[in-house]
């Protein structure tokens, strides 16, 4: 570890200590958030009381504003210097899971999430602003790699601490978990983060950054492609959407989709790196379309595992139907992001009027922020149709899941198709790759057209043209 200035030269991993000391923090944000996050549907129903429209409804919310505030966030962060941001940002962070932990009424709780909602849209843009800064054009691309090798580390332990917390200690504890993993980050940048701040650029106002977001918003391709991919993501968002309170539901208390949910990430890092090298030559739009067609198979995937009659004998073990296709279809999921992370950034580039590629790739991950807010409201509506909330239901029917769920009665009505959940997103898929195909091939003859009749440059088709050497690198986007 080293506090060197950085300087161009050689390629090599060797970073400041800010740029470890931003990260330590950063992998304590991304538990902190994702802990929470895998639970927080359940514990707007459970602790909260809402019904599974509205919590859909309030955890869309929250997860969409969390790619949103950044744009903003961001402005304000090169004005407070990025030291005194972290530190405002942990601390309400810490503030509002420590809430979530205390008050159970619904307008404290949205408060709570308020909070942060802020505290995390401070913590994205100063991290990788931070990274950028700590690295030069030679090593950035291995200053972003640990960093998104950290968010996915972050991540997967915060959801795997949390399962037995929600089962053991009960689901309104949870945030207690996130709370002192806050704590700890803000005591990691109190104690060991100074950075050069002498050195910033000229930030940008908040006019300006809603300038450029109307800008981005107004170019129609530009726009129908982030729709377009936000069917992915919306399918993506599942694991945290309606996977966790399906499974409970469907399989029991006991079981574990935190654990689930931590297979997308570890297919992401174990296949992301040869899958890059193998669709290097690819046009960008080839390798989006097999994205686009791998989607909906994941949630195919989890939609069968009603045809079981039982649990499954897996290499001498027994496993229950929901835990098997579960794993199978968020394996699918990572695949397929595989797939579509190395090259939307380059695809989305190439929408851009010649000039504008820097402007158009900054607000290109808004598809997150449609996805989120389309996935969850869906999702509230089809648990609340197929697969509700059991203390919603008569005593009688509670009585019958809870025998069901043991093995001593028959399947309430009520979830006998608790499975179209599944179909719903597959039809989303479909809808998706179908509006994909439809991109390709209009810009593409639109491209043509304006080229046979010389009416200047166009953005190139998604088949070919200008390449960006300066593109963030191809990794996983997974859990940012």
């Amino acid at each position: 570890m080293t506090d060197h200035p950085v300087t161009a030269g050689k390629a090599s991993w060797s970073f400041p200590k800010t740029f470890w000391f931003a990260n330590a923090s950063e992998l304590c944000e991304r538990a902190a958030y994702y802990g929470t996050f895998i639970a927080l549907r359940t514990y707007l129903l459970r602790v909260v009381g809402l019904d599974d429209v509205q919590a859909g409804f309030v955890a869309g919310l929250f997860g969409a504003l969390i790619y949103l505030f950044p744009f903003f966030t961001g402005a304000l962060a090169d004005r407070m210097g990025f030291r005194n941001s972290l530190l405002l940002a942990f601390g309400l962070l810490a503030a509002g899971y420590g809430s979530l932990g205390k008050f159970h009424a619904f307008w404290p709780v949205l408060g709570a999430l308020l909070l942060i909602v802020i505290g995390g849209a401070f913590v994205k843009p100063v991290i990788t602003g931070t990274a950028s800064k700590s690295s030069n054009e030679t090593n950035r691309a291995r200053a972003f790699s640990i960093f998104y090798m950290i968010v996915n580390i972050g991540s997967f332990t915060g959801k795997t601490i949390v399962a037995p917390i929600r089962i053991q200690m009960g689901v309104e504890n949870v945030p207690y978990f996130s709370a002192i993993a806050a704590l700890v980050g803000f005591a990691v940048i109190l104690f060991t983060f100074f950075p050069r701040e002498n050195d910033r650029e000229r930030p940008h106002s908040i006019s300006e950054t809603l300038r450029g977001m109307l800008t981005v918003m107004s170019n129609a391709r530009f726009t129908a492609l982030i729709l377009i991919t936000a069917g992915f993501w919306a399918i993506q968002g599942q694991l945290y959407a309606s996977m966790p309170d399906y499974v409970i539901r469907m399989a029991g208390e006991t079981y574990k989709p935190e654990w689930y949910a931590n297979v997308n990430p570890l297919v992401v890092v174990l296949n992301v790196v040869w899958v890059t090298q193998f669709v290097r030559a690819w046009a960008p739009a080839v390798a989006i379309t097999v994205a686009m067609v791998l989607i909906p198979l994941s949630s195919l995937a989890m939609a069968t595992s009603h045809l079981f009659a039982g649990n499954v004998n897996l290499l001498g073990a027994s496993v229950h139907p929901i835990t098997l296709m579960m794993v199978i279809g968020i394996a699918i999921q990572g695949f397929a992001e595989c797939f579509l992370s190395p090259k939307y950034l380059e695809f989305a580039s190439k929408q851009a009027p010649p000039g504008r590629e820097g402007l158009y790739l900054g607000y290109a991950h808004m598809n997150t922020f449609f996805a989120w807010l389309f996935g969850f409201i869906f999702a509230g509506y089809l648990l609340k149709a197929f697969c509700p909330e059991p203390s919603s239901l008569p005593a009688a029917v509670q009585a019958q899941h809870t025998a069901w769920l043991a093995g001593q009665a028959a399947m309430p009505a009520a979830y006998a198709h608790a499975y179209y959940l599944w179909y719903a997103f597959a039809g989303v898929g479909v809808v998706s790759l179908v509006a994909m195909i439809v991109f390709t091939a209009v810009t593409r003859a639109a491209d043509a057209r304006r080229r046979k009749g010389g009416l200047g440059a166009a953005p190139p088709g998604p088949g070919g043209g200008r390449t960006r050497s300066s593109l963030a690198p191809a990794l996983p986007r997974t859990v940012y």
